[in-house]
């Protein structure tokens, strides 16, 4: 009788990655619209759908992409912002930002918006070795 040994390992600590997205499409009945990365952890990044980062706390710094009529602040009020993301092994984060429509904002007040995770779900994900 032929043994057979187990398959199900757990993925290699070093391997182990979570993914921080930010393709989603824009729910603006529900104030969501996409943003655009532009540092991971301090360094500047080509902003891309995709993130695979391994566990732990990683900082994002973010751009609104807010296509709203009624935002009414001047470009000088569309700065970057920072999000920090506890990043899981086996998870997916969609990042989205949220336009706050609470009150009416104008002028230079840059809290018409803020970086949220708009979900998390499980995702299948393994950071490439150097082989």
């Amino acid at each position: 009788m032929p043994f057979l040994s187990g398959c199900a390992s757990s993925p290699d600590d070093a391997t182990a990655c979570g993914i921080v997205s930010t393709y989603a499409e824009p729910v603006p009945a529900q104030e969501f619209y996409r943003l655009v990365v532009t540092h991971v952890d301090g360094k500047p990044v080509i902003s891309k759908p995709n993130y695979q980062l391994s566990p732990g706390m990683h900082t994002f710094r973010v751009s609104e992409l807010i296509d709203a009529p009624e935002l009414k602040v001047r470009l000088a009020a569309r700065v970057p912002k920072d999000i920090n993301v506890k990043v899981q092994a086996g998870q997916r984060y969609q990042l989205a930002a949220k336009f706050n429509t609470d009150r009416q904002y104008s002028g230079d007040d840059t809290g018409y918006w803020q970086p949220q995770i708009r979900s998390q779900e499980s995702a299948e994900c393994e950071l490439p070795t150097d082989n």
